[in-house]
């Protein structure tokens, strides 16, 4: 007998390990609905106008109770529908700092005929929804999850519960999904961190500089002409790493490499520090548009700038010494 039940269920209810990839439709095994307890309320509303048109024998108390008793059978239908055949995708996932929220988009697709209205969503172990949204027939609404962090990492997050009311708020139809999707968590950047290490690494290679050659961007001083701004780092500069206008610095003879090696830092300091650590200074040579090489571990990357180079290293940061699987990070 406890075989055959937990077979029975096991085909009603997912799996608690696995990940839905990929398009998931709303079926009819997926979507459960209980009265709230308005609707409880109303039951026992319908249930006292029945024993009192027993009791006095009022035909017009019959009638209003089975009015009524019809309205709330139409609304469980209603509400039922309004969740039902709902497809789910999932969004873009940007990776972000310790300490900071993860954005998970979920979109959800209304191929049907029919409009929903007041369709709520967010994690499973968030007890009041934060999101709601009204779907026409035929489009899609893109619903952003937001997620804090405390460390570094991957970060899975909890499963996803839509759930609606509507129309009258006597039944609450609900679902869940559960993404198969992760988030990469950078280390929190260090405050009052010192500067860049501008008069090389360890072993660092010397390069050569001709005149008025190109060596990166310093603070605006007065007197700096126009054409000297550096526009494009002025467009993307960090407003918490300081200074709003900058300038580009042109030296005429040879200087170090700029090498953000793990291995010279301190070794007072202790692991996560020296990560944010590191992490400081990639954003600030990023932003300064210092060319800087990268090495950490066995991980060796030579002296670049741009997206991908600062991709690279915040990964190597945030993975470091972790394992690559998933991983809760909040």
């Amino acid at each position: 007998m406890r075989g055959r039940l937990r077979r029975a269920t096991g085909a009603w209810l997912p799996r608690a390990g696995k990940l839905d990839a990929g398009e998931v439709v709303l079926k009819q095994r997926r979507v459960f609905i209980l009265p709230t307890r308005a609707g409880l309320g109303f039951a026992v509303l319908l249930a006292v106008l029945l024993i009192g048109s027993i009791n006095y024998a009022l035909g017009l108390g019959f009638g209003l109770t089975f009015l009524a008793l019809a309205c709330a059978l139409v609304d469980m239908v209603a509400t039922y529908r309004n969740l039902a055949h709902l497809a789910l995708q999932q969004g873009r996932v940007a990776p972000a700092f310790a300490g900071q929220e993860v954005q998970f988009e979920l979109q959800v697709f209304n191929r049907t005929r029919l409009a929903r209205y007041a369709v709520r969503a967010d994690f499973s172990d968030v007890a009041e929804p934060r999101h709601v949204a009204d779907i026409a027939p035929g489009t899609h609404a893109i619903l952003t999850l937001s997620v804090p962090t405390l460390q570094r990492g991957w970060l899975a997050p909890a499963r996803v519960k839509l759930s609606t009311h509507f129309p009258l708020g006597l039944f609450n139809a609900w679902s869940y999904w559960r993404p198969a999707a992760r988030a990469l968590v950078y280390p929190r950047p260090e405050a009052g961190a010192p500067g860049l290490p501008l008069g090389g690494g360890s072993g660092s290679s010397l390069r050569a500089a001709g005149h008025d050659d190109f060596a990166g961007v310093r603070n605006y001083q007065a007197g700096d002409s126009p054409r000297q701004l550096a526009w494009r780092q002025i467009a993307r500069l960090d407003p918490s790493i300081g200074g709003a206008l900058v300038s580009k610095h042109f030296e005429g003879g040879g200087g170090d490499e700029l090498v953000l090696d793990f291995d010279t830092l301190p070794a007072t300091l202790d692991l996560e520090l020296r990560l944010s650590r590191l992490t400081r200074w990639v954003l600030e040579a990023e932003s300064r548009a210092l060319p800087y090489a990268f090495r950490l571990g066995t991980l060796r990357l030579p002296a670049a700038l741009g997206a991908a180079h600062q991709a690279a290293c915040l990964r190597a940061l945030a993975l470091h010494g972790l394992d690559e699987g998933i991983g809760e990070a909040a």
